[in-house]
């Protein structure tokens, strides 16, 4: 009786040399891109620690290695102070878009009114329309309102996007309506519908409105220049206060790389933060579902 061997075949086929050739070029590129990023703010951060007649010399290392340029940033250039101004101004304008923007795009998508659709296309429409356009108008509302020199007139301006309208919007079209309908049936009203179900279910959406948002807030120099960049220098926000170390004949390239690090970690603090809702925020808010 003859016998039989079968021969083991592996669970993972060899790849073919064509296919590892063009995975490594694959990740050949990809180092390369991301090289282009990091390298910059590697030598950013090397430049930090030098002293000003090194930070002139090709070279990655600092000889010698001092911190005299952070220490200056942060007291003598008043970046403390830019700091948390900063902060304060980013922190309020992201929660005051989470808060009207969430609204406003509920309304939008859920709520029936006459001139619902006109409305939004208004909204909409703002898009268009540059900062540059907006400049001398706003500037005159805000000087009759006595808001030039001041916080103030930066948050009222800034206090809802049509961006974040829009993009609230799109995510909530994404929910299912049998969450609002069992709310109803609970005797929930609108606002309680939206505080208590729509907004917990938006928190992806939420989650990437604020990462863009205080972004986009903190990353700002148009706005503070025009409204309290002439002014007193208490209010100057890290962007300006970025501006203010080039002088007219000369740069001091390691306090503004150390100031430029500042500038750099709160952004990556609030990306790690909100990094796991980011991706899907973003994702959902353009499908409708």
């Amino acid at each position: 009786m003859l016998q039989t061997t079968a021969v083991a075949e592996p669970l993972v086929p060899p790849r073919a040399p064509v296919e590892i050739l063009r995975r490594a070029f694959l990740y050949a590129v990809l180092v390369a891109v991301a090289a282009v990023f990091f390298v910059p703010f590697l030598w950013t951060v090397s430049t930090s620690f030098k002293t000003i007649p090194d930070s002139v010399h090709v070279n990655l290392i600092p000889h010698p290695w001092t911190t005299q340029a952070w220490h200056e940033v942060w007291t003598r250039f008043n970046f403390g102070l830019y700091f948390r101004n900063s902060f304060f101004l980013a922190a309020v304008v992201t929660g005051a878009n989470i808060v009207l923007a969430g609204l406003g795009g509920y309304a939008f998508a859920r709520l029936r009114f006459p001139g619902r659709e006109l409305l939004f296309l208004l909204v909409l429409g703002t898009l268009m329309v540059p900062d540059q356009l907006r400049l001398i108008p706003v500037f005159v509302m805000l000087t009759n309102w006595h808001l030039i020199n001041g916080f103030s007139g930066y948050i009222l301006i800034n206090l809802v996007t049509a961006t974040n309208l829009f993009f609230m919007r799109q995510y909530f079209l994404t929910i299912p309506k049998d969450f609002e309908e069992a709310a109803k049936l609970d005797g929930a009203g609108y606002f309680k519908t939206f505080s208590r179900v729509m907004l917990p279910l938006a928190l992806p959406a939420v989650s990437a409105l604020a990462i863009l948002q205080f972004q986009g807030t903190w990353n700002d120099f148009f706005w503070p220049l025009i409204i309290f960049g002439q002014g007193n220098q208490d209010l100057y926000t890290v962007q300006l206060g970025l501006a203010s170390l080039q002088f007219q004949y000369t740069t001091l390239w390691p306090q503004l790389m150390a100031g430029s690090v500042i500038a750099v970690l709160p952004i990556v603090v609030v990306f790690v933060l909100f990094q796991r809702y980011f991706i899907s925020g973003v994702v959902s808010a353009g499908v409708k579902g």
